[in-house]
C-alpha cells in the first residue's frame, strides 16, 4: 500500500482496508463491532485511522485462524474496553480447549487400539434370534450414559450406519455387545474431533471390513496435523495481539503525560 501505517499519520478506511485485502465496509464493520478503536474525524465526519488502528486489525486477523471468529472479537472488544483480564480468559480457555482435543485425539487412538481385538471379518452380522444380553452385552440407557449423551443420538448413530446393535428376541430392545460398545467409543470421540457422521460411517465400515486400523491412519495423521496448525497460529495471534498491546500502552502512555 502506498502509505506507510508505522509513522502516525492519518489513514483514510481505504487504506487500511487494502492493506489488509479487505472491503472498506469491512473496516467499517470491524469498528462498528469493538474490534477496532473508534476511528477519530476529520471536519467534514470523514473516518480517519492511524497505525494503532491498523495494529489492531493485524491483531485480530492473527487471532482468528487460532481462536475463531467469535472468541477473536470477544478478546478484541475486551481490550479496546480496557478489561486485558478478561481478553486473557478468554486466551486461556482457547489453549484449554485445544489441550482437551488433544486429550480427545489420544482417547480417539486408545479407542482404535481396542478396536483391533474385535476386528473380524463376520463382525456386524448380527446374532443367532435365540442368543440374549449376556454380561457382555448392555441396552441403549446404560451405553448413552456412559457416554455422556441422549439415548436418541444412539439410535440416530444407528441410522447412520455407525452402530449396529442386535435386537433381543423377547423384548425387542436394542442390545449393543462388547464391538458394539467400542464402535459407539469411537463413534463418540471422532465426533468431539469434529468429525461429521457421513465422514465417520464409512471409516467404521472400512474399519470392521479390513479388520485392521489402516483406514483411519490418514484421518489420524489429518487430525494431528490440523491441531499443531492450531497451536502454531495461536502463537501467531499471540505476537500480534501483545504488539497491539503495546501500542495502545504507548498511546495511553503519550496521552497521559503532562503537557
Amino acid at each position: 500500500m502506498g502509505r506507510n501505517l508505522q509513522n502516525g499519520e492519518r489513514l483514510r478506511p481505504v487504506d487500511l482496508a487494502r492493506g489488509h485485502g479487505l472491503s472498506t465496509q469491512a473496516v467499517r464493520n470491524y469498528e462498528a463491532a469493538g474490534i477496532l478503536p473508534a476511528a477519530g474525524r476529520t471536519p467534514h465526519g470523514y473516518r480517519t485511522y492511524t497505525s494503532l488502528h491498523a495494529s489492531a486489525l493485524r491483531a485480530f486477523l492473527a487471532l482468528v485462524p487460532g481462536h475463531g471468529h467469535r472468541t477473536a472479537t470477544s478478546i478484541m472488544r475486551a481490550v479496546n474496553r480496557g478489561a486485558v483480564d478478561e481478553a486473557f480468559r478468554l486466551i486461556d480457555e482457547s489453549h484449554a480447549q485445544l489441550l482437551d482435543d488433544r486429550r480427545t485425539l489420544r482417547a480417539v487412538e486408545s479407542a482404535l487400539r481396542d478396536l483391533e481385538p474385535t476386528m473380524a471379518p463376520g463382525h456386524g452380522a448380527g446374532p443367532e434370534p435365540d442368543v440374549v444380553p449376556g454380561a457382555g452385552g448392555t441396552f441403549i440407557g446404560p451405553l448413552a450414559g456412559q457416554l455422556g449423551i441422549r439415548p436418541a443420538t444412539l439410535r440416530k448413530w444407528e441410522r447412520a450406519g455407525l452402530v449396529r446393535p442386535r435386537r433381543d428376541p423377547r423384548t425387542g430392545y436394542r442390545v449393543y455387545d462388547e464391538a458394539d460398545v467400542r464402535d459407539a467409543r469411537l463413534a463418540h470421540q471422532l465426533r468431539r474431533g469434529g468429525y461429521l457422521l457421513e465422514q465417520i460411517a464409512p471409516l467404521i465400515v472400512q474399519v470392521r471390513a479390513a479388520g485392521g486400523l489402516e483406514p483411519l491412519e490418514a484421518a489420524l495423521r489429518d487430525w494431528h496435523g490440523r491441531l499443531s496448525a492450531r497451536g502454531r497460529r495461536m502463537l501467531t495471534g499471540a505476537a500480534e495481539l501483545e504488539a497491539y498491546l503495546r501500542a495502545a500502552g504507548g498511546v495511553n502512555q503519550a496521552a497521559n503525560q503532562p503537557t
